[in-house]
């Protein structure tokens, strides 16, 4: 029995080995964005391109980890809600937004040139993402809000505030389906989802502060932008009392990529000349 299991030690590396895997591609896609400008996860509007680079290692034919990098914009804006108290509210926001993730990825089915060329997956992971949300003013120009602090962020008199940090760490998982073109090319439908560690990422999140003391700290523009109300007829133009609910704190924010992804597909990505060699002799001769 010692050296039935000491043989089996010894011959699974060679098994391990041999069915692993590269993967090198891009993703293309649609993002959007879910939070206190945005209460529906699948809305109707407000999807963005979104485009990035990932790298897969797989140990077997249905364990591997993935890294990536993506880039995208997402907005929002209280004008496009069908909710009469968001559209009172009138705040909107833009960002660009540029992730690195790295994930584990799970294949239900051992996905193989010779064996399953369909398989659908899932994955999970840890991501850090920089953002830097602005909006239009009045005139039209754009205007980044957090050096605005339009909720008191950073301001003596309301220390529970704290700046918020423009780099984060979300949390990604999802799933999808990949499939075997030849024996080169795999393709895969991916929907995923990104649970941040921050509930600014629409520069949205807890209540208003008192605007006269807000303008007094960080100028006019600062109180324009922090209730945009007043700047609709539809509305009353009074301002709104200090303490008054401005977004939801109790949930941070998402967002989300719904993605085509094409990788190439290496057997032996770790010897190059080997792979040629096997797969394209005639270089070789």
């Amino acid at each position: 029995m010692k050296r039935l299991l000491l043989s089996i030690a010894l011959f699974l590396p060679f098994c391990l080995q041999a069915q692993e895997h590269h993967e090198i591609g891009v993703t293309f896609g649609a993002a959007n964005y879910f939070g206190d400008l945005q209460p529906k996860l699948f809305p109707s509007y407000g999807y963005e391109p979104m485009a990035g680079i990932v790298y897969k290692y797989f140990m077997s034919p249905r364990v591997g980890i993935r890294l990536g990098a993506s880039y995208t914009n997402l907005t929002a804006a209280d004008s496009l809600s069908n909710i009469p108290v968001n559209q009172q509210r009138n705040l909107s926001f833009s960002t660009r937004l540029f992730e690195v993730h790295a994930a584990l990825e799970l294949n239900l089915l051992p996905i193989e040139i010779m064996d399953h060329k369909v398989t659908p997956y899932i994955f999970g992971g840890i991501s850090a993402f920089y953002f830097d949300p602005y909006a239009d003013d009045a005139a039209g120009d754009k205007v980044y809000l957090r050096p605005l602090s339009t909720e008191g962020e950073g301001l003596p008199m309301y220390p529970d505030r704290k700046q918020y940090s423009l780099v984060n760490m979300a949390f990604p998982f999802g799933g999808g389906m990949k499939f075997f073109i030849g024996h080169r090319i795999m393709l895969t439908g991916e929907l995923g989802f990104r649970y941040t560690n921050t509930d600014y990422l629409d520069d949205v999140s807890k209540s208003y502060v008192n605007l006269d003391t807000l303008q007094a700290y960080k100028g006019t523009i600062a109180k324009q932008m922090s209730y945009r109300g007043n700047t609709t007829a539809k509305w009353d133009h009074n301002n709104p009392n200090y303490g008054f609910q401005r977004g939801d704190s109790k949930s941070n924010d998402w967002f989300w990529y719904a993605n085509v992804t094409v990788t190439v597909y290496f057997r032996a990505f770790g010897n190059p000349k080997e792979y040629l060699k096997t797969k394209c002799p005639g270089f070789f001769r």
